[in-house]
């Protein structure tokens, strides 16, 4: 990216912002802070109203706008991936305001871009992977959740729960959200259970924004998944090393389900694939493990070879 061009996005997302911090505009760019504040620098002596504090950021006067964007093919392209990703994964009301948003997007565009768009919108799909339920298209879910986070008021849900197969009203003091594994999930400080909680939106009968504020305060969605990371770190020396070589015909059986049960590493050797776990249960490996051993090998440890041979004898005696 050109000097110029560069100087440009800087001032786009000096209007994103409230505030922006040359760290953020340095790391965003890959440029030195020196040079974040040259481009500063330059801006200023173009006339743009900008007010820096030093430990701060930098921000735009308050009444300053930007006059009407022009978006690149590559940046018009990557709305339109957006907008199909939106569309299949969160729920209905967040979808048409997605579209809504697109439509002011589309209209100004130039006639090149729009064409552009309009040919490629039949190349571009999202689908779910098959048994994936997702947001229920009809509730209103997300826009409750981030007012809530927001304005800092309880969320009143009824969720239903897998594990106890119930329906509870909950009062929630949310985190954040986020999507892994074809589902989104809710972190929020449950003021029934006293405690952190992992909510998946799929399970999530109704959302209401309340009055009532929140009971104290918390970390950001950020800051509470880099303490969780930690706290697993810290428990590593607990974990138990397994190693097992399976067949690299029959080693596909195991992409998605190998990071549920501590996946570290692998390495082909001949015909062989070998793979690397840290797994706090022996047990639920064993019980894993059966689903494909007859095309595995345990190397390594002894006791979940241990194990699997008193599951099988186990299994023989009812087989008899």
């Amino acid at each position: 990216m050109n000097r110029i061009d560069r100087i440009s996005a800087i001032l786009i997302q000096l209007q994103s912002r409230k505030i922006v911090r040359a760290q953020d505009i340095a790391g965003r760019f890959k440029i030195s802070l020196r040079t974040v504040y040259r481009d500063i620098r330059s801006l200023e002596e173009a006339g743009i109203p900008l007010i820096g504090e030093a430990g701060v950021g930098y921000s735009l006067v308050d009444g300053f706008r930007l006059p009407p964007v022009m978006f690149t093919h590559d940046e018009a392209i990557a709305f339109l991936t957006a907008e199909k990703l939106v569309d299949q994964l969160t729920d209905g009301p967040n979808a048409l305001n997605y579209c809504s948003a697109m439509y002011k997007i589309r209209s100004v565009l130039n006639p090149r871009e729009k064409e552009l768009l309009e040919s490629i919108d039949d190349h571009i799909q999202v689908f779910r992977r098959p048994g994936d339920t997702g947001i229920h298209p009809d509730l209103n879910l997300m826009q409750p959740i981030l007012k809530s986070i927001d304005r800092r008021f309880v969320l009143s849900v009824q969720y239903h729960s897998r594990y106890k197969q119930e329906r509870t009203d909950r009062e929630l003091e949310p985190l954040g959200i986020f999507h892994i594994d074809n589902n989104w999930h809710l972190i929020a400080w449950c003021r029934i259970r006293k405690d952190y909680r992992d909510f998946r939106l799929d399970r999530i009968a109704s959302a209401a924004l309340t009055d009532i504020p929140y009971s104290q305060s918390h970390p950001s969605l950020k800051e509470y998944l880099l303490q969780k990371r930690n706290s697993l770190d810290s428990r590593a020396d607990k974990l138990k090393l397994v190693v097992i070589s399976i067949n690299q015909s029959k080693a596909f059986w195991l992409d998605h389900q190998k990071y549920y049960n501590g996946f570290i590493s692998q390495s082909g050797i001949d015909d062989q694939v070998e793979m690397t776990f840290l797994t706090s249960s022996l047990e639920s490996f064993a019980r894993w493990y059966l689903m494909f051993g007859d095309y595995a090998t345990i190397i390594k440890p002894e006791a979940l070879k241990d194990r699997v041979r008193a599951m099988i004898s186990n299994i023989s005696e009812k087989l008899e």
